[in-house]
């Protein structure tokens, strides 16, 4: 069990109210800690909400991420966390996630592989496992569709080229940009990675569509083989 200390604040000003304060001020002036306190309504003993929401927080050193990845049984370890809490936290940073699923097509285009990576990450929905992603492009760059085109085990997803440009060709794609991520968390490509980029950039010239990157996703950071040169 997560041990809390126990803070009390006896009385907060009506702008500081996590709910008064959205409403008066909008929903950018909360930080995480009072989203997540709106989230589960009430505290613990002399605990208000929002300390019970920093304490939660700081078990993941304030890193929302790394929050979408504990389970409902992780997250009621945390003293004041029950069952009803912990799937209003988990549920909420699931609807955040299948909203960020859409904003690429959203968003219409992808100018950078910062871009790239944040279209990519939202299709992570399990990072134990690694995933194969590819994202469609017009001649524009305009974005026609992200999809994931394999989910692998703990060590392997297979990126078959002949799926990949059949997909780019069904959709009258000029380009590609390919991603998958390290279930390790080391965002390096391995001498596999290499030479799987370098049969997908022949197979993509064949067919006269433009590989335009391969990023490699780990543990809040990735790589980019377009920005390495290695394209």
């Amino acid at each position: 069990m997560i041990k809390t200390n126990c803070k009390t604040i006896k009385s907060w000003a009506a702008d500081d109210r996590p709910r008064e304060k959205m409403v008066s001020k909008g929903k950018g002036a909360l930080s995480n800690a009072e989203l997540i306190a709106i989230l589960i309504g009430s505290g613990c003993g002399d605990l208000s909400a929002v300390e019970l929401a920093r304490e939660v927080l700081n078990s993941v050193n304030d890193n929302l991420y790394d929050l979408s990845k504990l389970s409902i049984d992780e997250l009621k370890q945390h003293k004041g966390i029950g069952e009803a809490k912990a799937v209003s936290i988990v549920a909420a940073l699931e609807l955040g996630r299948r909203w960020s699923l859409t904003s690429p097509e959203q968003r219409k285009s992808i100018s950078s592989s910062k871009e790239a990576y944040e279209s990519f990450l939202a299709l992570i929905d399990d990072p134990t496992k690694e995933h194969f992603l590819v994202a469609y492009l017009n001649r524009g760059n305009k974005v026609i569709k992200v999809e994931r085109i394999s989910t692998g085990g703990i060590s392997k997803a297979l990126a078959d080229p002949k799926v990949i440009f059949k997909n780019a060709l069904l959709k009258d794609a000029s380009a590609i940009m390919l991603c998958h991520n390290h279930p390790s968390g080391v965002a390096r490509p391995s001498s596999e990675d290499r030479q799987m980029t370098r049969s997908i950039v022949a197979a993509g010239k064949i067919f006269e569509i433009d590989v335009l990157d391969h990023l490699i996703i780990g543990e809040n950071s990735y790589f980019s083989f377009a920005e390495e040169g290695l394209m």
